[in-house]
């Protein structure tokens, strides 16, 4: 009985010894590969603007694989298609986290998806770098594993308006926004520069998410006298309202969120694209460090994908950058909570992206320096104008 309990004993010990080792080596790390997610719209209208990202995130990973990986060990990415449609997001975030078991989460898709799938990503604690959506919720109050770069929208488009007011002193404002969290973060920062800066808005309206047909409310925007507008669509209702305004020739001036500064949103517009404006914080793909950019990626990405590279390319590979990062200063022993820890340090980065990012222990909201940009019909796309 005695030899009986010695060897129980043993095979106890050997047992949790066996179960140290499995818990000490993180979920999506092995000697030789470290596996990463991504969540995004890839399908779809708003594939327009999730594959372009994508491609950033691609980009990012073979380039550092190309220098022999993060401490030795390889990147491998695995991508989820949500379609931009919450419950699928939640689905795509449950399969990466409990299946594919990813060791962090590079991307993560729109406003309402993000908010979604929230729950799970602080409930398991991986790192999540959030640079396509960067909504309150996610740095408000600080969530100790996501980190959000960019601009908070409601802050841009109360800068926005607050320049453009500046350039068109004294005119009658109007607002069109959507009817969900991403027409809301609009509405807060229009109402803010609204009240400081004194303006007069003689028109507000919200329309239903989907719609397509902006007829109607263009027409109260010029029945109303509106002479700026804050057109706070996505992408095609911007495009849809500006195009409207050119049909019924009532050419105003009209301020759209970043999201829409894409060469195919100013193709689409056209000649009409002439008195639009928007503030970014990603450089111009015709500027300096855009063309450098593009060379970079270029080595690392195919002629077909290179076609489809925009603005989110551009945060793709910043966000992922920031997390490779904080990965590589935690050397060999990568933990969700060293990376956690390290991206919290990470101080006025400069990808070759975007103006330099940084984060602290109580701020996880990267918020570059905006610069105003008016669209360029000729080019389609868009320009700098200070």
């Amino acid at each position: 009985m005695k030899h009986r309990l010695t060897r129980l004993a043993a095979l106890a010990l050997l047992t949790a010894g066996t179960c140290v080792t499995a818990a000490a080596q993180q979920q999506g790390v092995t000697d030789t590969e470290i596996v990463l997610g991504d969540i995004l719209p890839l399908t779809g209208p708003p594939a327009l603007l999730g594959v372009a990202h994508n491609l950033g995130v691609k980009a990012a990973i073979a380039e550092v694989n190309a220098a022999g990986g993060v401490n030795g060990r390889k990147l491998r990415l695995i991508s989820e298609d949500d379609g931009y449609v919450p419950s699928r997001t939640i689905q795509g975030v449950r399969k990466l986290i409990n299946s594919d078991k990813v060791f962090a989460l590079t991307s993560v898709s729109g406003t309402a998806q993000a908010q979604a799938a929230m729950p799970l990503i602080q409930q398991a604690g991986l790192p999540a770098m959030a640079p396509i959506t960067t909504y309150e919720g996610l740095y408000k109050p600080t969530i100790k594993n996501v980190f959000a770069v960019g601009y908070d929208m409601s802050n841009a488009v109360d800068e926005l308006v607050s320049r453009m007011a500046d350039r068109y002193p004294g005119k009658k404002w109007a607002l069109i926004s959507q009817d969900d969290d991403y027409g809301e973060n609009v509405r807060d920062g229009f109402e803010r520069a609204v009240k400081a800066k004194k303006l007069q808005v003689v028109s507000t309206q919200i329309y239903k998410k989907g719609q397509t047909d902006f007829s109607s409310e263009i027409l109260k925007v010029k029945q109303a006298g509106a002479e700026v507008l804050m057109a706070g669509g996505v992408l095609g209702e911007n495009v849809t309202m500006v195009k409207e305004l050119e049909r019924i020739n009532h050419k105003i001036p009209v301020g759209v969120t970043y999201v829409s500064r894409v060469p195919a949103s100013a193709k689409l517009m056209g000649a009409a694209a002439e008195n639009v404006y928007t503030v970014d914080y990603v450089y111009l793909e015709s500027s300096a460090q855009g063309k450098t950019f593009t060379d970079r990626i270029g080595k690392h990405l195919s002629p077909e994908e290179m076609a489809r590279v925009n603005r989110y390319t551009y945060t793709g590979y910043a966000a992922t950058r920031a997390l490779i990062d904080a990965m590589g200063r935690c050397g060999k022993a990568l933990t969700w909570d060293c990376t956690n820890a390290e991206l919290a340090k990470v101080n006025n980065l400069d990808t070759g992206a975007m103006t330099p990012i940084g984060f602290t222990a109580t701020n996880h909201l990267a918020a570059p320096k905006l610069f105003l940009l008016k669209a360029d019909p000729a080019g389609a796309t868009y320009k700098a104008v200070e």
